[in-house]
């Protein structure tokens, strides 16, 4: 029996997973797609390849490192829904990728280090979920390892997120001692297991047993001090509520080991039960303000991310649109909010570097649309082409860059390669009103190593980042256009433009900027800038 397009979006389950660094994201990303069926070992793609590629880094200098610097997107089916899985960088260098994953999402899953708790990125990805009102489900990784008390672990992101803590499992013991954990809910309990060299890879790590077997089999110390937590728990700590939880008020709390594939089958039973569907956008439509619903039979959608050269063999173009709204259909022709239009005939779904062509997708889903340049990140798209959704913004860089080719002839070739990249998102790239300067705009040092590697690997190009004139950007707006123009006019020294065209004020440091700032009154310099079409 055939479902309806709300029906279907209803199916959807579209969430990131956030972290800091080293946390296990990516081993947690890997062994969720493996309980859910979308590979047969983690760390490798449908059993093909080298044994141990990681299925969601799939740059050749995420692999080398051992870190995730640009978003992906995985798609699985599993228990009758569809998930859409957005991998984002963990690397602070990142956050501004990570930002843009997350307003495609509709919830995340906030991923913590037992043995440290709340770290510093997550804390700012943990802010950019509380903007958005992004409900989070939390999993306290790395059980198998010394940890911190579990109660301590709770109130510390309840002291620091201001986040209600509502545990569905509790751990019995950590580190050498861990022997699984408690399903507070069911009563039940779910037993780690070591795997041991004679055992095929066919052994889970993890089994159910009653409480009273567990009695029987489990240390007596670990024992006593796992019912000693359970009760503590169960008395401290508020039971579960849905709605707290969608509106960002509270965050159920799986415990487990990604690296030992325990405790990732009962967070994706968590995603599946409680993680919400495809949840309302706002939008504008003719100058109004409008909220555009899951189940509405237009199709609408905006880009979050570009990706180009995912392909090696291919110098292909990936716009990543999350649709908001309606049936997509192969073929369909959809509109930019300047009447642009875009064919759309080989439209994409993802498993890391595997994809396939996509014949209908709905709401919640995520969708690649190869193009040659037609789309940017934060285009909206719909059938009408007056569908206008909110904004998503670029963050003014920390490190500026002068970028130069090695070979002085190839100076178009390179332009051409950084814009690229800055319409992807990786860099941002400003172009001075005197001179033919390119200089590039991140927010960490790593942002740099990476983009002076694909420069090298796709365009074929050597480039060198030298020490720029400038150490600060920030765009340049004013109500009275006679007014900037003047300001432009008479800076023109120190004042530039982004990839859209907008100025930007190139200061040498922050006083500099607070100075022109006070002489200026009239026009504001901002920090983000905002991207509406």
């Amino acid at each position: 029996m055939s479902l309806t397009p709300a029906e279907e979006a209803a199916r959807r389950r579209t969430f990131a997973i956030i972290s800091h660094p080293d946390a296990g994201k990516t081993t947690l990303t890997e062994n969720l797609l493996l309980a859910g069926g979308a590979i047969r070992l983690a760390g490798q793609v449908a059993a093909r390849g080298e044994r141990r590629r990681t299925s969601s880094d799939w740059m050749k200098i995420e692999r080398d490192r051992g870190i995730s610097v640009s978003a992906s997107v995985m798609t699985f089916e599993h228990d009758n829904l569809m998930f859409n899985l957005l991998d984002t960088p963990g690397h602070e260098d990142f956050s501004e990728d990570t930002y843009r994953t997350l307003t495609a999402a509709d919830s995340a899953v906030m991923v913590l280090d037992a043995a440290k708790g709340i770290e510093p990125q997550t804390l700012k990805l943990f802010e950019v979920c509380r903007m958005r009102d992004i409900p989070i489900i939390t999993f306290i990784n790395k059980m198998d390892r010394e940890a911190l008390d579990p109660l301590e672990l709770l109130d510390e992101i309840q002291d620091k997120l201001q986040l209600d803590t509502s545990p569905l499992y509790w751990p019995a013991a950590s580190g050498q001692r861990f022997a699984g954990m408690q399903d507070l809910r069911k009563g039940d309990f779910v037993s780690f297991r070591k795997k041991t060299a004679d055992q095929s890879d066919d052994v889970g790590p993890s089994t159910r047993i009653g409480m009273q077997e567990a009695r029987g089999t489990l240390d007596t110390m670990v024992m006593e001090e796992l019912e000693e937590g359970a009760e503590l728990a169960s008395e401290a700590l508020p039971d579960f509520d849905v709605k707290a939880y969608e509106e960002g008020h509270m965050t159920p709390v799986v415990f487990g080991s990604a690296l030992r594939h325990f405790g990732v089958n009962e967070l994706l039973s968590t995603l599946a039960e409680f993680a919400p569907g495809p949840r309302a956008q706002k939008a504008e439509k003719k100058d109004q303000s409008i909220t555009v619903e899951r189940s509405d039979k237009y199709v609408s959608g905006f880009v979050f991310k570009i990706q180009a050269n995912m392909d090696p063999n291919h110098r292909d173009r990936v716009a990543f649109l999350r649709l908001c709204s309606g049936e997509f259909k192969r073929g369909m022709r959809l509109k930019t909010t300047s009447n642009k239009q875009i064919n759309i005939h080989a439209p994409l779904m993802f498993l890391a570097q595997d994809r396939e062509i996509a014949e209908t997708a709905y709401a919640g889903d995520v969708i690649g649309v190869p193009n040659h340049g037609q789309l940017r990140v934060g285009d909206s798209l719909s059938e009408s082409g007056e569908i206008k959704f909110q904004g998503i913004p670029n963050f003014a860089p920390e490190i500026l860059r002068r970028a130069r080719p090695k070979d002085p002839m190839k100076s178009k070739h390179l332009r051409k390669a950084l814009e690229s990249l800055a319409e992807e998102g990786v860099t941002q790239l400003f172009t001075p009103v005197l001179g033919s300067d390119m200089i590039v705009g991140a927010v960490g040092s790593l942002q740099i190593d990476v983009m002076a590697e694909r420069v090298a690997a796709e365009y074929n190009l050597e480039v060198v980042f030298e020490q720029a004139a400038y150490n600060v950007a920030r765009w340049v707006s004013s109500d009275d256009p006679a007014k900037l123009e003047a300001f432009i006019e008479k800076n023109r020294g120190s004042v530039g433009t982004d990839l859209d065209g907008a100025p930007v004020f190139l200061g040498k440091n922050s006083w500099d900027v607070g100075y022109v700032q006070e002489k200026n009154p009239d026009l504001q310099f901002t920090s983000t800038k905002e991207r509406m079409v």
